[in-house]
């Protein structure tokens, strides 16, 4: 049975006055105190997950979705710049999450901060985003295939007896949504949007919410990272951390490492048994 956990966010109150330079600074301060107390490991990341007790896995959205059609459509609406004006996109769609929490600006959630980021992206690339471009791209976000690998890694998960989550960013329509296009209704059971938290990862309360849901403790739980710095949050908060390193980048200096590094979901279902040491 499918859960979901969510409360809306709303556009609320006026923007911050603060340079970017002075909000950067605050986001360093932020992201240390975020980090305080974690370690970086004295031995090398392994690719096998350590053996723990493992009774559920959350993924990041990202970690199961392919985000490579939001590159497609946007080199539909702008030929021959698609690929960066994707980028510039999709770096304000993080870094307005981190500055809003830093700065302390009302909440909002994802889908308006795609939304923003996506304004930006049009203004900082001197393109005319129209009505229709603008409803046609956020649309891809609701529509974003599964990396070739997904559906079967988290069907043989579901099938050893784990219980899985989407712990994500993305509101709980756009979960909904992509797990529905995907086929994976009946596969994932628990759909966890930080919206509930009203805070955004890292902030421990997001990652809190899979352990309340679940009724685990957080060493029971498995967390799938897509970017290298969810995998740093995750592993701060207490999670058995897997860093799926779809595109081979090396890890955040940020003090902290991933209990493993793998390159698709299937090399983690491979090495993950619920309840016993994974092979």
């Amino acid at each position: 049975m499918m859960r979901s956990v969510a409360s809306g966010g709303h556009r609320t109150g006026p923007s911050s006055s603060l340079s970017r330079r002075s909000i950067l600074a605050l986001a360093a301060v932020s992201a240390a105190s975020t980090l305080e107390g974690c370690y970086r490991a004295s031995r090398p990341t392994q690719a096998v997950i350590p053996p723990r007790e493992i009774r559920a896995v959350a993924f990041d959205a990202l970690a199961v979705f392919d985000a490579g059609s939001v590159v497609a459509r946007c080199e539909r609406a702008f030929p021959g710049r698609g690929e960066q004006f994707a980028a510039t996109w999709r770096t304000r769609q993080f870094d307005y999450t981190w500055i809003r929490a830093v700065a302390r600006q009302p909440y909002i959630d994802f889908w308006h901060i795609t939304e923003d980021a996506l304004v930006y992206a049009a203004k900082a690339s001197s393109l005319d985003l129209s009505p229709s471009d603008r409803d046609d791209l956020m649309s891809t976000w609701l529509s974003l295939k599964p990396w070739p690998d997904s559906v079967e890694a988290l069907e043989a998960m579901r099938s050893a007896g784990l219980r899985l989550a989407i712990l994500s960013n993305f509101t709980p329509v756009m979960q909904r949504e992509c797990v529905k296009g995907a086929g994976l209704d009946g596969v994932v059971d628990y759909h966890l949007s930080t919206d509930a938290a009203r805070a955004y990862k890292p902030d421990p309360r997001a990652y809190q919410l899979a352990v309340s849901a679940m009724g685990l403790a957080r060493e029971e739980i498995a967390f799938a990272a897509f970017g290298g710095w969810d995998a740093a949050g995750s592993k701060c908060f207490g999670f058995t951390t897997v860093w799926v390193n779809r595109q081979a980048l090396p890890v955040e200096e940020l003090g902290v490492e991933p209990d493993a590094i793998v390159s698709t979901l299937a090399q983690m279902a491979a090495s993950l048994r619920p309840g016993t040491p994974p092979a």
